[in-house]
């Protein structure tokens, strides 16, 4: 601390109409949005803040990062500016501003912090043409429930101003506590810079065999492994915690410098875009591959030969070997959880299991509220996140350990662990469209007639041929959710419907493999 105390400001503004958080992921834009309207990123931190109780507020620490794409410094020095300016006594942040969403979840959780800001716009491209989003979670290191975010919107719509302390410089690159003498304040307020992987490595330490997974990837049988960072966030762990700790080689990980525009790519780990692994994985030179999307709580999961393992299967190869896990085998499994477009392929293992299932709307924010009653202790969506009550976020990172311990304790191969579950329990088919940017008007439409068409009763029991085989219509849905521990009803979440285009793959597979066990499409 030098000089004189610092200003804090207060800066009159206008409220924007567009700042509604899409549930627990927060406020996602266009980057320039964020860059060039006037006041946008400033209203709605202070929107965020504002919606934290002010006796909670004053005094509190709190836990910012980012995933490093265009205008994350700028925007970490805006929300440190704003959060001294609003009373916060202390930040902690990743070093150079970088922290994955599952180690902010860690960190928040570890110290008891009063929430958390995370800078991301997930899986979407970066760059200053590209996307950028704020995301606050809350105490217990999940997502903002949705009343939380409904707050925030309507101090956003009426916000006429905001506190800030413009002449507060903090250095990114420098590890250790900044203290700042600001005016009208009693205390210093405080910046701790943070090594973004150790508090989180060390949580990891308690959940898995580390011994059992260094001597799967090290030694003459070692498992040859390929993991894509996708130049996003969770390059520094990829190294620190597989390559550093777990002995694999440094080459085995690739895209791990992070970049501002993830190197022009989108950090979706999906066969579309992460096409640099799959190719790697085609060659057949490695046994397992992973790649992470930008912020580092989703994952994909590739065999050799670039065998690919759906979302949705993995969630339920998780779940029917958790025995493989310390974690699991100390606390024990409690239920699980899924969201409503995921695959039925996890009920399969539950009943296996005698532990219940929980069919949530898409969100992780739902389904913190199971962990946190204890009702389930594994959760899963079909965007290829997968995560456990070791924390409120998906976990990109845990999954990808998960499977190596799995493999290390079963001793098979990624292809081998999949058609063994498939002859076991059955495999389960689904399918998932995406539509951007369509047309509000057309979307209602869409919307509309779909609805229409499965809340008719005489579509259930219609039957559909593809060559040989007939299916028919068990179920369908306009799906809500009534969350069992607090009883909030959620309407109109999605609408359920078989697909034809489905029966038809489904058909081809049948033909092409010769596939063992019964076929369940959801």
């Amino acid at each position: 601390m030098e000089g004189s105390p610092i200003p804090v400001l207060t800066v009159p503004t206008a409220p924007y109409e567009d700042q509604r958080p899409a549930g627990g992921g927060g406020l996602r834009r266009p980057t320039g949005l964020f860059e060039g309207q006037r006041n946008y990123l400033p209203n709605f931190i202070q929107s965020v803040l504002s919606s934290i109780d002010l006796r909670d507020r004053q005094g509190c620490t709190m836990v910012v990062g980012s995933d490093g794409r265009y205008f994350s410094r700028t925007a970490i020095e805006i929300v440190v500016q704003m959060a001294a300016a609003n009373g916060i006594g202390r930040l902690i942040i990743g070093q150079n501003g970088i922290l994955s969403t599952p180690a902010v979840s860690c960190i928040i959780r570890k110290i008891k912090a009063a929430g958390g800001i995370i800078l991301t716009a997930s899986h979407c491209p970066g760059g200053p043409g590209g996307e950028f989003g704020v995301k606050f979670n809350v105490a217990n290191g999940g997502p903002a429930p949705d009343v939380v975010s409904d707050k925030i919107y309507q101090i956003s719509k009426t916000i006429e101003e905001y506190a800030i302390c413009p002449d507060l410089r903090i250095d990114l690159s420098r590890l250790g506590r900044q203290e700042f003498d600001l005016e009208n304040k009693f205390k210093p307020f405080r910046v701790e810079i943070v090594d973004p992987v150790d508090i989180y490595l060390n949580l990891l330490r308690t959940i898995f065999d580390f011994h059992a997974i260094k001597g799967l990837l090290t030694g003459p049988s070692q498992l040859k492994i390929r993991i894509d960072a996708m130049h996003g966030v969770m390059g520094p762990y990829v190294r620190k915690v597989l390559c550093d700790e777990l002995g694999a080689p440094a080459n085995s990980a690739i895209n791990c410098v992070p970049l501002e525009d993830f190197g022009g790519q989108h950090p979706d780990p999906n066969l579309t875009y992460a096409t640099t692994l799959l190719e790697a994985m085609k060659g057949g030179e490695y046994g397992f591959g992973a790649a992470f999307d930008a912020d580092g709580d989703r994952y994909m999961i590739l065999g050799q030969n670039g065998f690919f393992v759906s979302p949705s299967d993995s969630l339920a190869i998780i779940a029917a070997n958790l025995s493989c896990i310390p974690y699991f085998r100390q606390m024990g499994v409690r239920g699980f959880g899924r969201s409503m477009p995921t695959s039925m392929a996890l009920d399969r293992v539950a009943k296996s299991m005698k532990v219940p299932v929980y069919e949530t709307p898409a969100g992780w924010r739902f389904f913190s509220n199971l962990m946190d009653s204890g009702r389930c202790n594994l959760c899963g969506e079909e965007s290829f996140g997968t995560g456990s009550d070791h924390l409120r976020e998906k976990d990109g990172l845990w999954a990808v350990l998960v499977w190596l311990s799995i493999i290390a304790a079963r001793k098979q191969s990624v292809e081998e662990i999949v058609r063994d579950h498939w002859a076991k329990f059955g495999r389960h088919y689904y399918c998932r469209f995406d539509y951007e940017g369509l047309d509000p008007k057309t979307t209602y439409y869409i919307m509309r007639d779909l609805e229409a068409l499965v809340t008719d009763k005489s579509f259930i029991g219609q039957q559909f041929a593809v060559g040989s085989h007939v299916y028919s219509v068990a179920k369908t849905d306009s799906f809500e959710y009534v969350d069992p521990v607090d009883g909030t009803v959620t309407k109109k979440q999605a609408v359920l419907s078989p697909l034809i285009a489905i029966a038809l793959k489904i058909s081809q597979i049948h033909e092409r493999t010769g596939r063992r066990g019964p076929t369940v499409i959801t």
